[in-house]
């Protein structure tokens, strides 16, 4: 089965436009923003899990006619695309009693994995009497508006209506579709998002209070936006997650850094460096090796997770190579040890997944997320280029991203000032081994917006399914999530109690 449908005419069109930015010289600091995503670690760490993972027969699979562009009354705004959803009744306790609806917010991924992985909703539905439902973000699997991939990808004027406000429009008006639909009028609905749709969660709470009760945002960065957060946190918490595995591991990632810089400026040092790291093509430019090897560290960093722990197997690497190896040996060691055995590591030939393509679009207009390198980590020093980015979107897609369109859109500058008066139920849960832990909210806002953190956790681990093996301190973490959202429904009953006994 086949998660991933490929773009090989978007990734022609970007790679002469990737050229045309080579050519002009544009590009002077980094422009790479990090993937968000709830269920990547999982399938990184299980790769089959998609495959292989059963889909529970009480599953429905519906589809809703999707107005195309909620906020214009031009004509061609009515239009409308397919949206897939699904739902699962099996523990719902049903209309007459205003039983609750659970309802994850798709991500930047088809459906698919977040089925397959978001255990969340499932593992609690038969406390909660719940119905489950599952909705798919626009643009992304089967929810593709203009009838095909390739036009709805086709240029800027087709993936105008491809953004945030535009999706969290589309889950109400879904979500009050299914209530109307089965006249579940009086039942409370709980948002659950994770990372990017933890976000969106969050967002939906408060743009639309009437539709949902109260949401859980797992890892969800919305405060890195527009200088709230420093720039250079998210690679500091990679160091640091580095650092706490091994000092020595720590220490060898940082030498590495001018170790390949000085090959490379050799005579065939690209070639020395492509046979030291079996690259499945030889390296055109170092930054190739060393973008990758960031990419690796960050990732294993953002997805650490039990039982197996990415940071500790790269260190382990690392560490457990032979002491007389040279550094850049000991780093191979530490590519293997997180990939496993293959026949070669760096730059291996890729197809485009449509994430990849679909979130290229959304940081090049609104999610515009500045992180950079500071001087205090592991890394080489590289500031996040906003001009360079801007140009780079330009030269996609003919017109530039809005940086600080998130923040007047919905928020982030003094939250808690704003926020403790207007908001109410939103917990926002993150685990402090995740780099994008420092774009999100680490402190309670009032007695109803709450910070739910722990120290070891990683990028939205409470919302994937529980597991025997699950260390305590998860276990509390979704406990005490669970007992917030409880109490939420809980005063919903006997507000909603007291209403219909005054009339």
């Amino acid at each position: 089965m086949n998660y991933s449908p490929k773009f090989p005419v978007q990734w022609v069109q970007f790679m002469v436009m990737i050229l045309s930015i080579a050519s002009t010289g544009i590009a002077a600091g980094r422009t790479d923003i990090p993937r968000l995503s709830p269920t990547r670690g999982i399938i990184m760490e299980d790769p089959d899990l998609l495959s292989s993972a059963a889909v529970s027969d009480d599953l429905q699979t519906l589809y809703y006619p999707q107005t195309l562009d909620h906020f214009n009354y031009q004509p061609q705004s009515y239009a409308t695309f397919q949206q897939r959803y699904v739902m699962n009744f099996k523990y719902w306790g049903g209309a007459n009693n205003n039983a609750p609806i659970l309802a994850y917010l798709g991500a930047e991924a088809p459906l698919d994995s977040s089925l397959a992985a978001i255990g969340f909703l499932n593992d609690n539905a038969v406390n909660f009497n719940a119905l489950l439902v599952y909705i798919e973000h626009r643009y992304y699997g089967k929810s593709i508006p203009f009838g095909s991939r390739e036009e709805a990808f086709k240029n800027a004027s087709t993936l105008g209506y491809f953004n945030s406000a535009q999706a969290i429009a589309d889950y109400a008006e879904i979500i009050m579709h299914i209530k109307n639909k089965l006249r579940a009028f009086y039942s409370p609905v709980i948002v659950v998002g994770g990372s990017y749709g933890g976000m969106l969660a969050s967002w939906l709470r408060l743009k639309y209070p009437h539709v949902a009760l109260g949401a859980l945002a797992s890892s969800a960065p919305i405060l890195y936006f527009d200088k709230i957060t420093p720039r250079g946190a998210y690679f500091s918490v990679v160091t640091k997650d580095f650092r706490e595995a091994s000092e020595s591991c720590y220490q060898t990632i940082r030498n590495s850094w001018s170790v390949i810089d000085k090959i490379a400026s050799q005579p065939d040092g690209l070639s020395t460096l492509s046979m030291i790291f079996k690259t499945c093509k030889p390296l055109n430019k170092s930054s190739e090796l060393k973008n990758a090897l960031e990419n690796m560290y960050a990732s294993a960093a953002q997805y650490d997770m039990p039982p197996r722990y990415p940071v500790n197997v790269v260190c382990r690497g690392i560490d457990g190579a032979n002491e007389n190896q040279d550094i850049l040996s000991k780093i191979f060691a530490g590519v293997v040890a997180y990939r496993g055995n293959h026949s070669c590591y760096i730059n291996p030939p890729t197809n485009e997944s449509e994430t990849t393509v679909g979130w290229r679009w959304q940081t090049c207009s609104e999610m515009v997320i500045p992180i950079g390198i500071g001087n205090r980590t592991m890394f080489q020093p590289e500031l996040f280029d906003l001009n360079s980015f801007i140009q780079q979107c330009k030269s996609l897609y003919g017109v530039p991203p809005r940086p600080h369109w998130v923040t007047s859109y919905y928020g982030g500058h003094d939250i808690k000032l704003i926020l403790q008066r207007f908001g109410s139920n939103i917990i926002f849960s993150n685990g402090l081994r995740d780099p994008y832990s420092r774009g999100g909210v680490l402190e309670n806002i009032s007695e109803s917006i709450l910070a739910v953190k722990t120290v070891n956790g990683s990028h939205c681990l409470d919302i994937l399914a529980q597991n025997a093996s699950d260390p305590e301190w998860l276990v509390k973490q979704r406990q005490t999530e669970v007992k917030i959202i409880r109490g939420w429904i809980a005063q919903y009953y006997a507000d909603l109690k007291a209403i219909l006994l005054k009339q």
